[in-house]
């Protein structure tokens, strides 16, 4: 008998917003004839009550904070939701749970590194971005704004923890792996409408445990850009294929959904429509990202 299919849906930096998000996947939900089985989250989340909480950085009080509504059994997410930290969340709330935690029925915060079976699924992860100047320093409790801050770091025992994984089906990271622009030129021109990132965006930390661990895929947000990008494959190794997420404004390129046989990604796709963009035994890169749509108004970013 073959085994049950998954469809699981990334999310990129949610910040707040809940109910579209939700919306999204109900939509994604009717277009592939199916239930979302999985939802992972790569970072910034927010899920703060207030949009006001003093704790939340000012150039992000405009945006939403639903979450108080699902915390409160206002609402409740209706498939289950797991998230990484990125550098903009309650780190009061999160800081005693290092190894996870369910903040509300069917969100759940995977931790600030390692590795969790979900639905059969071998996912590793690492919250936060890298701070060369705190990365072997003890993490404080954060208690102030700039504690807090210090939080969405993460530090040199996590990364030695997460460089010990092996056989990862899916990666979490929030922040890019170095050097994945000069990877795609090596791989092809852009095709049109797609301009390559500074070559500069990203941290070699993370690039370094993608080349040790080998996962199957890597999903990562932060930098608020869609990019498609294979990465090792060499000695007849399978490549890691990597997923940069937009943020969760519009969904074309904020939302990367696949479907799982088994452990293996039989297809791919972007946004909601449920069209497949990739199938297994096709090459990955900036071809399989869907074709740039018009900008909109977008609200204020990181």
């Amino acid at each position: 008998m073959a085994p049950e299919s998954l469809l699981v849906v990334g999310v990129g930096d949610i910040h707040g917003r809940f109910h579209r998000v939700e919306s999204w996947l109900d939509a994604l939900a009717e277009a592939r004839g199916r239930a979302v089985d999985l939802v992972l989250a790569v970072g910034d989340v927010e899920a703060f009550r207030h949009a006001d909480d003093h704790r939340r950085k000012a150039a992000k009080r405009a945006m939403p904070a639903e979450f108080a509504e699902y915390a409160d059994g206002v609402r409740t997410m209706k498939r289950p939701l797991y998230f990484i930290a990125g550098n903009n969340e309650d780190f009061e709330a999160l800081h005693d749970s290092p190894e996870g935690l369910q903040l509300a029925p069917n969100v759940h915060y995977l931790g600030r590194a390692g590795l969790k079976v979900l639905n059969g699924l071998r996912v590793g992860y690492l919250s936060g971005i890298h701070a060369p100047r705190f990365y072997e320093q003890p993490l404080k409790r954060p208690r102030s704004l700039d504690t807090a801050k210090q939080a969405g770091y993460f530090r040199a025992p996590e990364v030695e923890k997460v460089a010990t994984l092996r056989d990862v089906d899916l990666m979490l990271v929030h922040e890019w792996p170095r050097g994945l622009p000069q990877r795609a030129r090596e791989q092809g021109e852009p095709p049109p409408g797609r301009t390559l990132p500074s070559y500069w965006i990203g941290n070699p930390l993370t690039r370094r445990l993608v080349e040790t661990i080998h996962p199957k895929w890597v999903m990562c947000g932060h930098s608020h850009k869609a990019f498609a990008v294979a990465l090792g494959g060499h000695g007849g190794r399978t490549p890691t294929r990597v997923a940069c997420l937009d943020q969760a404004a519009r969904p074309d390129e904020s939302v990367f959904w696949m479907e799982f046989q088994g452990r293996e990604v039989v297809c791919a796709g972007w946004g909601i429509s449920g069209e497949v963009s990739w199938r297994a035994g096709q090459p990955w890169g900036l071809g399989a990202l869907p074709r740039p749509s018009e900008p909109g108004p977008v609200e204020a970013g990181y």
